[in-house]
């Protein structure tokens, strides 16, 4: 078990006590007086996380379906309002504290929220210095929500989609434009990308312990020919043709086998449930 998990597993434990704790207080308790009837309390900020999977089923058709804008906008408004506590989450866990940084080979922890055939949701805890390395999404619209903690994501866009222009001949490298460059500290806002467009290949790298709460649709699969393409990126200094431009950057990104990084712990999802519905 790992420490996040154990963690997650005394926060539950400590939750449902207290709930049959104050359980046992209200039943000892007798009034004969009448008590005015109170409005019911504002919804639980568990509720968001069930507007989230509600919105996905609409929002993702399947694959090959971008979401238009309207409906990127509305998931991307809710995922803003979302906190920790939203997945059953807080800073104060030991994992998120600086002194739990882990200084060798660090690897991240994956939970699942949720998973059909149209979309998942799914956390990402990751150690100081832990290190998701440059992938690709094929087919997906992506919605990352850093939830705690401060990362470093770097994305890039092929320059051709088709990979007939702007490859080098001499091997397998494809050029690709730089999207993003940049640190990111919770709370901020949600990040999208597109099959196409707005960083499909990143890599993230944890600059403290951090947790990212991702919406990919639809999922990687194997059998429908999305499967996860990992790169190694190589310097790239004099751009073909009229592709220079000012602030603009890029690089050779070249195909590897999976690296060793991208090796995952798995634990159960322990946080707010939803219900459920089929896609």
């Amino acid at each position: 078990m790992t420490s996040v998990e154990t963690e997650l597993v005394e926060q539950r434990g400590r939750d449902t006590t207290m709930g049959q704790i104050s359980r046992a207080i209200r039943k000892r308790k007798r009034c004969t007086r009448r008590i005015k009837r109170l409005p019911p309390p504002p919804p639980a900020s568990s509720d968001l996380l069930q507007r989230l999977y509600d919105s996905c089923r609409f929002v993702f058709k399947g694959a090959g379906v971008v979401p238009p804008p309207c409906d990127v906008e509305k998931l991307c408004r809710i995922l803003d309002g979302m906190r920790p506590e939203d997945v059953g989450l807080s800073k104060d866990l030991q994992f998120f504290k600086p002194s739990c940084a882990i200084k060798t080979h660090p690897r991240v922890t994956k939970t699942t929220i949720y998973e059909c055939k149209n979309f998942s949701l799914c956390i990402f805890f990751m150690p100081a210095n832990a290190v998701i390395p440059l992938h690709n999404h094929p087919e997906m619209t992506v919605f990352s929500k850093l939830l705690l903690g401060t990362m470093h994501i770097k994305s890039f866009d092929w320059v051709d989609q088709n990979g007939s222009v702007g490859s080098d001949p001499s091997s397998r490298r494809r050029l690709a434009k730089l999207e993003a460059d940049e640190l990111y500290t919770a709370p901020c806002d949600t990040s999208v990308l597109y099959p196409t467009t707005g960083g499909n290949m990143h890599q993230f790298t944890a600059v403290t312990p951090c947790a990212v709460l991702d919406v990919i649709g639809p999922p990687y699969s194997t059998d429908e020919g999305r499967d996860c393409t990992f790169y190694r990126e190589f310097p790239c200094e004099s751009p073909q043709n009229d592709m220079e431009k000012e602030g603009v950057a890029y690089a050779w990104l070249e195909e590897i086998d999976d690296p060793e990084e991208s090796e995952m712990n798995e634990v159960e999802y322990m946080g707010p449930q939803i219900t459920e519905f089929r896609c």
